[in-house]
């Protein structure tokens, strides 16, 4: 069996593996790898291979920016921020038509910006704004895809868990990455909330106005969201001087998050072990994905299918655009049918080296991949987001929830084209700033 072939048989049984037998992705992509490398070799080059590899990945301190950026969100989820943020937002917003749903994608965006994780962001704002939003009469179908689709701004905002792993894979600067993000991050939500809106134009009942708060109101609200602000403006900042790495920052919100919470009295004891039991668990998943992607992707390479797939692609006769939209569509579904962190870690061997070759920016294509990857946390028949609302509103079916999560997905698309057409404007200006 040829390299190739022995690549294309790998990645199908990785497949049937995930959807036939329902193991876990991490775990599925590192014993198919291991397999595949042994098949390739020999079982003790293999296991050579392996540890010489985990070894390089792991050794080095900078992963630990991943766990310490989950734990500032974990922190602020405890603490109760999630239940300020809706508060404030709801004071400002919640009088307009569908203004309950447009205070939901605006809190969902506030506590993004600190999590960094989309399915904690939908069982976050699944508790708060769904109750609410029943309250005054909202339709099941806004209702449920606006928290759904808000969540997704979990993968997108900084700090996205998503583009910190793409550039430790890639080799790219996380605080480019992040300063990149900003605008597109922008671009989304107001596109996802302008959503809302259109909605509540064409069906003006399912998002009745809730009553309007006074300026006095408003402003009392404000002080708690503003804390979350802070924090996000400090992480940025310090990225953006240069003054610390990427990791120093995670450090210093972290430090920071724990000062802001015990200060306003907010994280009690049994909040601050149930932030490290979840930050622990959210980390072991993460790194186990990350770990099964080095092995396979170890494994692609020995197959040199990434190579020969990217010299084919590469000598079709096509506009460099129209290669850009099949290696998008690819993750469009691959974002469909699993986990969008996973699925970016094993195409990423293929493509990466492909996009580099056709002269687009690194930075800007992350993303665009991770805006891409994210529309699959709310498409069938693997939106995570929408199984997760699903399941902490037990009386929405899921179906209700894919369907209003439908709604949003040409914000996404619109996004893109945005990112596309306007490389500097959306990506590079922010980016090229940072030292």
């Amino acid at each position: 069996m040829s390299g190739p072939v022995l690549g294309v048989a790998g990645i199908a049984i990785m497949f049937a593996a995930l959807f036939i037998l329902r193991i876990p992705a991490g775990f599925t992509m590192a014993i198919v790898g291991f397999l595949g490398l042994a098949y390739a070799t020999s079982f003790q080059a293999a296991l050579g291979m392996i540890g010489t590899e985990m070894w390089n990945i792991f050794s080095g301190y900078g992963l630990t920016v991943i766990p310490m950026f989950i734990l500032v969100g974990e922190f602020v989820h405890y603490a109760g921020y999630n239940d300020s943020l809706y508060h404030a937002t709801h004071r400002w917003f919640g009088h307009h038509r569908g203004g309950l749903a447009i205070t939901t994608i605006m809190a969902s965006a506030a506590f993004s910006a600190i999590s960094g994780s989309n399915t904690a962001t939908a069982a976050t704002m699944s508790t708060v704004a769904i109750p609410a939003m029943k309250k005054y009469g909202y339709h099941p179908i806004l209702n449920a895809g606006a928290v759904a689709a808000g969540s997704t701004l979990g993968v997108l905002i900084p700090p996205s868990i998503v583009l910190v792993v793409y550039g430790i894979y890639t080799g790219q600067s996380i605080g480019k990455l992040f300063f990149g993000n900003v605008i597109p991050s922008v671009i989304a939500t107001v596109l996802i909330a302008a959503t809302v809106w259109l909605i509540c134009r064409r069906h003006p009942d399912w998002g009745p106005a809730a009553e309007k708060s006074s300026w006095r109101e408003r402003f009392q609200a404000l002080p708690e969201a503003l804390d979350i602000i802070v924090l996000f403006l400090v992480i940025m900042a310090a990225l953006f001087t240069g003054l610390v790495t990427a990791t120093e920052a995670a450090a210093v919100s972290c430090t920071l998050g724990l000062a802001i919470c015990l200060a306003r009295r907010k994280l009690s004891l049994e909040g601050f072990f149930a932030a490290v039991k979840d930050t622990v668990r959210i980390s072991c998943m993460v790194f186990m994905i990350i770990a099964g992607a080095v092995v396979f992707g170890r494994f692609l390479a020995i197959t040199r299918l990434p190579f020969e797939a990217a010299a084919w692609i590469g000598s079709l006769t096509m506009p460099k655009t129209v290669l850009l939209g099949l290696i998008l569509l690819c993750y469009i579904i691959g974002g469909c049918i699993m986990d969008a962190l996973a699925f970016l870690l094993i195409s990423l061997p293929i493509f990466y080296p492909l996009i580099i070759g056709m002269g687009y920016d690194p930075i800007w294509f992350g993303q665009v991949v991770t805006i891409v990857t994210t529309m699959g946390a709310i498409m069938p028949p693997i939106g995570i987001c929408c199984y997760v609302v699903a399941g902490m509103a037990k009386d929405i079916p899921l179906a209700t929830v894919f369907k209003g999560a439908f709604y949003y997905i040409p914000a996404y698309v619109v996004a893109i084209i945005l990112l596309i057409l306007f490389p500097y404007g959306t990506v590079m200006i922010l980016s090229n700033l940072v030292r």
